[in-house]
């Protein structure tokens, strides 16, 4: 007992110390960036400060008994709020913008968080933009999975698709020419990807320990990152090519003990990444395609998911539009290479172009591999100004331990949205 008393106590001190670490990085981060732009801001009025944002509610309601210790719920429900503050000064050349973002969660602890998604001053001259701060920055265009976008971390509490990510500290210099734009970034500090805790539905058998996080590089989560982008338009295509050099944003998860238990522990490897996006509009065609190849000690491999998305305008005589969606990934790792090592994806997507903004989205993703499959529907609609509610379904089915999709065979769920709107 009194071992396992000393044991919380100096696992409590170090997440104390961890947490007081982050709060003054942040802290002289916002110091730094507000500096930067007081020149600016003493000039600014006050009718130029504005305010917008989202409070959601979401309800997530599990439709079997969950299959690991611990998860005792067959719902859940959470409550987020992402405001936005926006300042612009200098005739729009100068502009500063903070967007925190706080959840909190009925059940896992690991869920109910706090993020500065963004936290940055733009700067725009001629022909460039010089970007400071924490933001997020997105790269892809294929539908299903976003193979090329690597700058930020996965924030994987929020949903485990891959969608949500954490606010990046970065210098983003945007050089524009007439050959395309040059993006240079240098990204001090890294981040460690979030996992639910053993109180959350929707993870592995084994808790992941972030508290136990590895690197390779002696640097830690300071090591500088660095990336450089090019991408242009030429007819119908969007072309996109870039260099990354740094800290790999998917850790190796490797089992270690825990108190006489078995945990993962994630390793953060440096890698080098190399990746390409095209996207052709023909018509009412839509051609995307991304690939990578990444080296690092544990593995060299390529990857690539490539599609189409054919649209039919005004279907039946009416103001909606009607989507179909094919795409396929394929990962040289095979099972190793996560959800999309052999896989085919199908949707479509249905918009009503209406006052409302109402719309469809439903994809079903089939594992040549192991006969695997996942539905996914995705519905929403404004009501009124300010309220939108959308109904999102998941739906599993796998038989294969090594299917990397097998641990959620039993986390099928609804989950009602309602945000508000400010």
């Amino acid at each position: 007992m009194r071992h396992n008393n000393l044991h919380n106590n100096l696992h409590n001190n170090l997440r104390k110390r961890s947490h007081n670490r982050l709060h003054r990085r942040l802290g002289t981060i916002l110091l730094a960036v507000t500096l930067a732009a007081l020149p600016g801001l003493a000039q600014a009025e006050v009718n130029e400060l504005e305010l917008s944002g989202k409070v959601t509610a979401e309800l997530r309601a599990f439709t079997q008994d969950a299959q690991f210790s611990g998860q005792d719920q067959d719902s859940n429900l959470s409550f987020s709020v992402e405001p936005e503050f926006y300042w612009e000064w200098n005739d729009g050349l100068d502009s500063l913008t903070f967007t925190p973002f706080l959840r909190i969660d009925e059940h896992d602890d690991e869920r109910s968080h706090g993020d500065i998604r963004e936290l940055s001053w733009i700067h725009v001259g001629d022909d460039w933009e010089l970007r400071t701060g924490i933001r997020k920055v997105f790269w892809g265009v294929t539908e299903f999975q976003h193979l090329v976008d690597v700058i930020n971390q996965t924030d994987n509490v929020e949903d485990f698709d891959g969608e949500d990510k954490l606010g990046q500290l970065m210098v983003n210099l945007s050089l524009v020419r007439d050959w395309g734009i040059v993006d240079l970034f240098l990204l001090p500090g890294f981040r460690e990807r979030t996992f639910p805790g053993a109180d959350g539905r929707l993870r592995s058998g084994l808790v992941v320990d972030t508290n136990r996080a590895r690197y390779q590089s002696g640097a830690g989560d300071k090591h500088l990152d660095a990336a450089v982008r090019w991408s242009h338009s030429v007819d119908v295509y969007d072309l996109g090519a870039y260099w990354f050099h740094g800290t790999n944003r998917d850790p190796i998860l490797t089992p270690v003990n825990r108190n006489g238990s078995l945990v993962l522990s994630p390793f953060y490897e440096q890698m080098d990444q190399f990746g390409v996006d095209v996207q052709a509009t023909v018509d009412s065609w839509l051609w995307k395609f991304e690939a990578i190849w990444r080296d690092s000690d544990s593995d060299e491999f390529l990857a690539a998911q490539g599609g189409f998305e054919y649209t039919f305008y005004g279907l039946k005589d009416s103001a909606a539009d009607l989507g179909v969606l094919l795409e396929y990934g394929w990962d040289e790792r095979d099972e190793r290479g996560g959800i999309s090592q052999n896989d085919l994806f199908m949707g479509g997507r249905l918009t009503l172009n209406d006052a409302e903004s109402s719309e469809l989205l439903a994809g079903i993703s089939h594992d040549l591999d192991h006969d695997s499959t996942s539905l996914l529907v995705e519905a929403s609609r404004r009501v009124g100004d300010n309220w939108k509610i959308s109904l999102d379904g998941r739906f599993f089915s796998s038989d294969t331990p090594v299917d990397p999709g097998y641990a959620f065979r039993q986390d099928d769920h609804l989950q009602l949205t309602v945000e508000r709107y400010f």
